[in-house]
């Protein structure tokens, strides 16, 4: 019923980030075409004081899921094949085996904000569940035009997280751009639930993980700039 995928969708923002993520959620976006974005992941995040958030993420092969580094929990439920909350068919369930944050993220200025979960059971390749590809080294030129998406807040003045999965449409801009990391400026970006989430460009490829947010700029760990790192970590493991 709605009450439950409301429930189930509730989202607490942590005090301590609410300076950074006030102004997080897809504003002038539009619910995706639902499985148009099959590799859109909803991360149910278990917290120490047994409390549920949520992340997205993304699928980047049968095992392994991205994600930010600040969504970092005690346990998850990792959720394949979404699109609506009030409507589980299909829906993939399984849990995280190993995390791995990258080990120079800072929450202070949320620097390397990127982490791989290896999921403890291999997805199952689906219409609705398939990889992205990520950017690589030699994609290295600016991308203009890509889209966030993810089930977060669509409006700052309601605790809930979409029942649906949204999606906008943003610009990256040199003007704020930090070292490893893209951004992008305006009324439109992503929301409190989004972090983690993919900037997906042009050509389809995922160039960024969502990180942070400030009023009207957003910034993305820069996938070109961390390909070895995920690949020896995918290659070990």
């Amino acid at each position: 019923s709605n009450t439950d995928a409301w429930s189930v969708a509730l989202i607490l923002t942590p005090k301590a980030h609410f300076n950074v993520f006030m102004r997080r959620e897809i504003i002038g976006g539009k619910e995706a075409v639902p499985h148009s974005r099959p590799y859109m992941v909803l991360l149910e995040r278990h917290m120490q004081d047994g409390k549920t958030k949520h992340c997205g993420g993304f699928l980047l092969n049968e095992d392994f899921v991205m994600t930010a580094a600040h969504c970092l929990a005690c346990s998850y439920t990792v959720l394949l094949g979404l699109h609506n909350f009030s409507n589980s068919n299909g829906i993939q369930r399984t849990s995280v085996v190993q995390k791995f944050p990258h080990k120079d993220y800072d929450k202070t200025d949320f620097s390397n904000d990127i982490m791989l979960l290896k999921l403890s059971s291999k997805a199952e390749f689906s219409t609705n569940v398939q990889p992205i590809v990520l950017a690589g080294q030699g994609d290295g030129s600016l991308p203009k035009s890509c889209i966030v998406s993810g089930w977060g807040k669509t409006d700052k003045n309601i605790p809930y997280m979409s029942v649906v999965l949204m999606e906008a449409n943003v610009t990256i801009s040199t003007k704020c751009e930090k070292e490893k990391s893209y951004c992008t400026e305006g009324e439109t970006g992503p929301g409190n639930g989004d972090s983690g989430g993919p900037l997906v460009c042009e050509d389809g490829k995922a160039y960024g993980v969502v990180s942070s947010g400030a009023i009207n700029k957003y910034s993305y760990a820069k996938i070109p700039d961390y390909r070895s790192w995920i690949d020896s970590i995918m290659n070990q493991h």
